[in-house]
């Protein structure tokens, strides 16, 4: 489709665009990034760069996908959970950022516009879209119904994708770059369930992503912050529950899933033994502290989600063959 190429161009294009127009006002505003004082010590020369540079990668997702895709309703849920919760992310910054309170927004003030989103998106696609309430397993290729359940697993879902999403977001291009693998993988998956307009979705994202590393790789001209990474979370869940693969996420987004479990895991051993496992977490920061140059750590982690996206693509198409 000639529309994929497009819309991943006009993404890519209006990135690259806006860039030098939202990162001076940025940084004009003094939305100055903070640094961990524990972290790294090489970070701590970050300290003052623009963050909420989301905001860019917002703004070259949705256009694109307006224009060649606005009219479906899927990619309209897809954007609404999305732009939501980088709303989330942007007040989240905004009070951390602006008004210097350094916990942001509340954990139940996240909760409840995460419940907002879950709400909106398992409601919407099992009734009107007519998705029902079912889960596919890959591998096995079937379909469970878990009935009232399934309004549970969808808030994990999109709780669990944007916080690993959001963990990830500690290093230049680690995150934006990451999520493009995944935003690629999910245009295929798309496609391959007779959903090009979520494809159009995906390779905006994707596009998008690509654009803004050309400002946030090393050394990062800008941060995302949590205005860009709960969104991206939010895209790759939305698109998820509407292809009906939450659990081939858990594949495509293999290193958001190993950040968020780093995180668990030290924390557990932490409270329970006094010991930590890794030198730091999320585990990016364990590499870093372990002698690794920060572009090695990225550039590492970009090649394992390659890998796991083409481990998921692979599962689809075993499950399919298995008779899903």
């Amino acid at each position: 489709m000639q529309e994929l190429l497009y819309a991943a161009v006009m993404a890519f294009a209006i990135a690259i665009i806006a860039g030098p127009l939202i990162i001076p006002m940025l940084r004009r505003l003094k939305f100055g990034q903070s640094i961990r004082q524990e972290g790294p010590e090489r970070h701590y020369a970050k300290a003052g760069t623009p963050t909420m540079g989301g905001v860019l990668i917002l703004v070259a997702l949705v256009i694109p996908s307006l224009v060649f895709a606005g009219k479906n309703p899927e990619v309209l849920l897809a954007l609404f959970v999305t732009l939501g919760h980088g709303l989330i992310g942007f007040l989240d910054d905004f009070i951390k950022v602006v008004l210097k309170r350094s916990l942001g927004l509340k954990a139940r003030q996240k909760l409840l516009g995460q419940i907002i989103m879950a709400v909106a998106l398992s409601y919407i696609a099992s009734i009107y879209f007519g998705r029902g309430t079912d889960l596919w397993i890959p591998v096995l290729g079937i379909n469970v119904d878990f009935g009232a359940l399934y309004y549970l697993m969808i808030f994990l879902v999109l709780v669990g994708t944007t916080n690993a999403v959001n963990l990830t977001d500690g290093l230049d291009g680690l995150a934006a770059g990451t999520t493009t693998v995944a935003a690629l993988a999910y245009a295929v998956i798309a496609l391959y369930f007779g959903k090009p307009h979520l494809a159009v979705f995906c390779v905006a994202l994707a596009g998008a992503c690509l654009g803004f590393l050309r400002y946030n790789a090393h050394p990062a001209k800008v941060f995302m912050g949590d205005t860009g990474s709960l969104a991206l979370g939010g895209a790759l869940a939305a698109v998820a529950v509407m292809t009906k693969t939450e659990f081939l996420l858990v594949i495509v987004g293999g290193v958001f899933v190993i950040e968020a479990l780093s995180v668990i895991i030290q924390v557990i051993s932490f409270k329970s033994t006094g010991k930590r496992v890794f030198k730091m977490s999320p585990i990016h920061h364990h590499f870093e502290l372990s002698g690794w140059s920060e572009t090695k750590v990225v550039t590492v982690f970009w090649l394992t989600g390659a890998v796991f996206a083409a481990v998921a693509l692979s599962v689809l198409a075993v499950s399919r063959a298995g008779g899903m």
